[in-house]
């Protein structure tokens, strides 16, 4: 028999690892609808044309084609088809045909699989899930969902198992508003140059502009702006130290220095201003955004978007949006590596019935019946063993309380507790109904 391998960036989840899956999507999907967010989903492929309008990634599409086609025929074909790499390019296709029945602004989640077909390594795969948050308008969106968003991301990340999480927001116009007064032309380039700070470091950068043909004394300031940070007085008492202005600058500040604000009102010490977060998709317009997880530093952001004010638009009508993406398997890979959370059992089940005979199964299925009806996750035992073998085989799994029909009692085989019980009344307590996940 061909030995089986793992693919590299393709991951499978076992039973508790499923479980903190599940566990982490249900509570993001509870604050996203909390907060008056709707659930959608867009299926997994789309056109590689439409795939490659926004952004330099066409190494990181997987392409589509049936076997017996021919490839280099696939290849040059307008109906190319590629798995979507984000949420976010098929959901401005979503928002462009279906305009005409959305009410808007139109506040969406969605959580599914994506594909990119890059390099493999901790917490980055080829294949993960996302979860993502929009606000979408037509013809305008009030900058205030800027901050909306910030702090429905903040809400959810409060919930999940995670050390402290601090959101990091920047506006692009700030940086864009600096480079103008620098009269630096490559704005695009200073933006991607920048956004690799915290990878290079400041000297990597600098060369990198340079090579990008920015000048030496612009370099000097962009990289002084870059390690500006703090609250909305930090942010506007650095950049006046660099002795730079501009129009944009003003309104991008504004705008940063409200959402600093009111978010420190709403949610006091947990969003903070970082200049050198530009984002390197060139979609981005105005307020951008990525976290930091205390004691993860190395793990990168799990969430990360930003405000784009020109992805999606139907002839002269243009809709802006702001949005924020947590990498789903990214975060629970952590969890789990880093020992952060544990699951209380592996698997749904709460009750074993035992069975006293095969001949008397009948009233084991009739009590795992009732239970279920009252929703109690429910199990009979495979074999009419002895029930010491029967104990064993729901311990193995990690069923917390095994049914004895004959006797009408119910054990905790944790504890070795046996009460009486009636199927009809009794209920395991709410900590046992299902797999809880608990920080470690």
């Amino acid at each position: 028999m061909e030995n089986l391998v793992s693919l590299s960036g393709f991951p499978e989840g076992d039973l508790e690892a499923t479980i903190v899956e599940r566990a982490v999507c249900d509570i993001l999907r509870e604050v996203f609808e909390l907060h008056g967010f709707a659930g959608i989903s867009t299926r997994a492929v789309e056109p590689v044309k439409e795939l490659l309008k926004k952004g330099e990634t066409s190494k990181e599409i997987y392409l589509l084609r049936r076997l017996q086609e021919d490839p280099l025929r696939a290849a040059s074909s307008k109906k190319q088809l590629g798995l979507h790499f984000d949420l976010t390019v098929p959901f401005a296709r979503y928002v462009r045909e279906n305009a005409g029945r959305l009410a808007f602004p139109f506040k969406r989640y969605q959580i599914q699989k994506v594909w990119r077909g890059e390099r493999p390594q901790d917490g980055r795969f080829r294949e993960f899930i996302q979860a993502d948050i929009d606000v979408v308008g037509d013809g305008e969106l009030p900058v205030f969902f800027d901050t909306e968003v910030a702090l429905v991301m903040v809400d959810a990340l409060e919930r999940l198992p995670l050390p402290g999480v601090t959101l990091l927001v920047n506006n692009r116009k700030v940086v864009e508003g600096v480079c103008e007064s620098l009269g630096v032309n490559d704005v695009e380039a200073a933006l991607r140059c920048l956004d690799k700070l915290d990878k290079i470091g400041a000297q990597g950068v600098s060369e990198e502009m340079v090579e990008a043909g920015i000048a030496q004394e612009a370099i000097d300031v962009l990289i002084s702006m870059a390690q500006i940070e703090g609250n909305a007085e930090d942010v506007r008492a650095g950049l006046g130290a660099l002795n730079v202005s501009s129009a944009l600058l003003d309104e991008g500040l504004e705008e940063l220095t409200q959402l600093l604000n009111e978010c420190a009102e709403r949610a006091s010490g947990k969003v903070r201003a970082a200049l050198r977060i530009a984002r390197g998709l060139d979609y981005y317009t105005g307020t951008v955004y990525e976290t930091v997880v205390e004691g993860h530093e190395d793990l990168g952001s799990i969430c990360s978007g930003g405000r784009y004010d020109s992805l999606v638009t139907v002839g002269k009508r243009c809709f802006p949006g702001v949005g924020l993406s947590i990498g789903v398997s990214r975060l629970v890979s952590r969890l789990l590596s880093a020992n952060l959370v544990s699951v209380t059992r592996p698997v749904p089940t709460a009750v074993l019935v035992a069975v006293t005979s095969e001949e008397e199964r009948s009233l084991s299925n009739s009590i795992a019946a009732a239970l279920r009806e009252r929703g109690i996750s429910t199990d009979v035992s495979p074999e009419a063993a002895k029930f010491g073998k029967q104990i064993k085989y729901a311990d193995k799994r990690g069923i917390p309380y095994v049914w004895f029909p004959s006797s009408g009692e119910v054990k905790d085989i944790r504890t070795g507790e046996q009460v009486k019980a009636d199927a009809n009344e009794w209920t395991p307590p709410v900590e046992d109904a299902r797999p809880q996940v608990r920080p470690a």
